[in-house]
């Protein structure tokens, strides 16, 4: 298991391309920090996001893992490129040739899928407890290490949005058709969702009920959307006249949902693999 993501690892860092993207997202993600220093000052209008409690525990555990899963499209192109270089440039049929079977070489990529999202949450987390330890009203060790079933969810979003990327590379094999597929597959999920929620159950959640089975919007579904939540938002809501009664606790339900399309993904891209002559 060591040698072959040893070897996985490797390919990535010699690719000239793949280094980069990968140390960019790395950086961004810290950039998240730079959130704490935006602030206005005109007149009586005085605007500062660190004062507003986007940093204060346990709250930043889900503003950050929200946060940071948009990004997670810059690994998304390096995990489709991985898998698009092995036919480019014919390592996967030299692999197979060296003896590691179509098994292997399958568990080899699963395992770099998991490294990545398992660094991702590791460095959000770590971030996240100094930023929270820098600018937090509450630093009790209760509070501090509070939902933390957040950076659960956001390593099971990764690891199911990079299967599904590792799928889509292992299918169409060139990284920008896979790239393109992924988008349009985005694109049906929201149209399919629109249909449902405002031609066919407008009055119901029977819609909701059934696109929390799609791939993408059962990984959306992991970390609902946090600024509503800050307490700002919810006094100028209530001073509209808008009830807030949005669950933005983290469910087991889309959990386990997410972790089923990881295990197809996975599993239909063996089946390509080796059903594929190469």
């Amino acid at each position: 298991m060591k040698r072959l993501l040893s070897i996985e690892l490797q390919k990535i860092w010699l690719n000239k391309a793949s280094r980069v993207l990968t140390l960019t997202y790395f950086i961004l993600l810290s950039f998240i920090a730079l959130i704490a220093s935006i602030k206005f000052d005109i007149g009586f209008f005085k605007f500062h996001l660190a004062e507003m409690g986007i940093f204060n525990f346990p709250y930043i555990w889900h503003f950050n893992t929200y946060i940071a899963a948009i990004l997670k499209f810059f690994l998304a192109i390096v995990i489709v490129s991985m898998m698009a270089n092995e036919y480019s440039y014919g390592t996967l049929k030299q692999n197979l040739i060296d003896g590691i079977s179509k098994k292997e070489f399958i568990k080899s990529k699963f395992l770099t899928v998991i490294v990545f999202a398992l660094c991702s949450t590791i460095f959000v987390f770590t971030m996240s407890l100094i930023l929270g330890l820098s600018f937090s009203s509450y630093t009790e060790f209760s509070i501090i290490f509070s939902d933390l079933t957040y950076l659960l969810a956001f390593f099971v979003k990764l690891v199911g949005f990079f299967s599904f990327c590792l799928f889509l590379g292992i299918l169409v094999k060139r990284s920008a058709f896979a790239l393109g597929f992924l988008l349009v597959w985005s694109i049906i999920e929201s149209i399919a969702k629109g249909v449902l929620t405002f031609k066919l159950f407008p009055d119901s959640d029977i819609a909701a009920k059934i696109t929390q089975f799609f791939p993408l919007e059962s990984m959306s579904n992991l970390i609902v959307e946090p600024f509503t939540r800050l307490s700002v938002v919810k006094n100028i809501g209530a001073q509209i006249g808008v009830e807030n009664s949005k669950d933005y606790g983290v469910s087991y339900l889309p959990i386990l949902i997410v972790l089923i399309w990881t295990f197809l993904f996975m599993l239909m891209s063996y089946k390509l693999l080796k059903n594929r002559d190469l």
